[in-house]
């Protein structure tokens, strides 16, 4: 086990290296680049000058290459010079993953809570008007853009209906308490209750339509998972043997189905970030998500470098633990 996940870090280090890589390409290519962010496109070439010397674009790309990676390992990304001028932007990326985090958790968790249960009775009957109309719904959430279904669901549960707040993460006149800017944990936390209770409520929406898609893909995969289970002999032996539905529930099936499910699972958690950019901004919900699509709209460099680099190692970290998993799920995958 342990050389498996020595194995693993070594991975996870290696994609980091090339990702660096990438982004650091990526954003030297870019038209106009950090200079003109910071001073405008009607800077004079004496400006100009000044700042690719403050900022070091003049030095080899070696040398460049370094001091970025030096920065990113101390948290030294610059200052915002759009999504919110003059803060830090490793500052700003703490302050807007708790909303993010909060989204991205009731999301996946409505998408499992969902999609596991039905895509096992799916299975269980194969061919039925439960596994038609579960298909059908699958195929929706697939097809129905994150955004459409965000403003849909903002129309008749906010506009017509009034149930439900249409953005942000709080009402504005409840002065709540902030202990860990998680909302909901800062009202268990401090027993205002009421404070988690509307938290909760903005959070419905948003997080219904960022988990349609993994709720499909979760869907399909856990119902073809189950399906082949239930036609493998050890199946068929554990029923002649005459043991419990749930002993063959637990034990045969759902513990071997599982497994191409945990894989997916790990890809659309470190997924709905690309799903929060979208969601995040119809709902002005101050996230992460958001704050990258201002910051694509206004070039704001040192936000889009920590997002995406921060998101990258996110994503990197949800999949090692993936793979940790799967390691413990099944034995075999140690040895491979």
């Amino acid at each position: 086990m342990l050389r498996y996940i020595l194995r693993r870090l070594l991975q996870a280090v290696l994609v980091l290296f090339v990702l660096s890589l990438l982004l650091f390409a990526w954003l030297r290519s870019l038209p106009g680049g950090p200079v003109d962010a910071m001073l405008g496109e009607r800077a004079t070439p004496e400006n100009r000058a000044a700042m690719r010397k403050t900022l070091g674009l003049d030095d080899p790309i070696p040398v460049q290459y370094l001091r970025f990676v030096d920065n990113a390992i101390h948290g030294n990304f610059g200052t915002s010079t759009g999504v919110q001028s003059g803060t830090d932007a490793f500052s700003l990326f703490w302050q807007r993953l708790p909303a993010t985090v909060e989204l991205s958790v009731f999301a996946i968790i409505i998408a499992l809570a969902t999609a596991i249960p039905l895509g096992y009775f799916a299975a269980k009957r194969h061919g039925g008007l439960l596994d038609t109309g579960s298909v059908v719904l699958s195929l929706i959430g697939v097809a129905v853009p994150v955004f459409f279904l965000g403003f849909v669901l903002k129309y008749f549960f906010s506009i017509e209906w009034h149930l439900l707040p249409p953005t942000g993460r709080q009402s504005p006149d409840l002065n709540a308490t902030r202990v860990t800017n998680f909302y909901v944990l800062d009202g268990l936390l401090t027993r205002e209750f009421d404070a988690s209770w509307d938290a909760i409520k903005h959070l419905i929406l948003p997080a219904i339509a960022l988990a349609t898609i993994p709720f499909a893909i979760i869907f399909r995969i856990t119902r073809a998972s189950v399906l082949d289970v239930l036609n493998e002999d050890y199946v068929r032996t554990a029923e002649a043997k005459g043991l419990s539905r749930r002993v063959i529930r637990g034990r045969h099936v759902l513990r071997n189905a599982m497994l191409p499910v945990v894989t997916t699972i790990g890809l659309q958690v470190g997924g709905l970030l690309t799903g929060a950019v979208l969601t995040e901004t119809v709902f002005a919900f101050p996230g992460l998500g958001d704050a990258l699509a201002t910051a694509f709209t206004t070039r704001d460099y040192p936000v889009l470098q920590v997002l995406i680099l921060m998101a990258a190692l996110g994503y990197v970290i949800v999949n090692l633990l993936v793979d940790l998993a799967y390691a413990v799920i099944d034995p075999r995958v140690r040895t491979r």
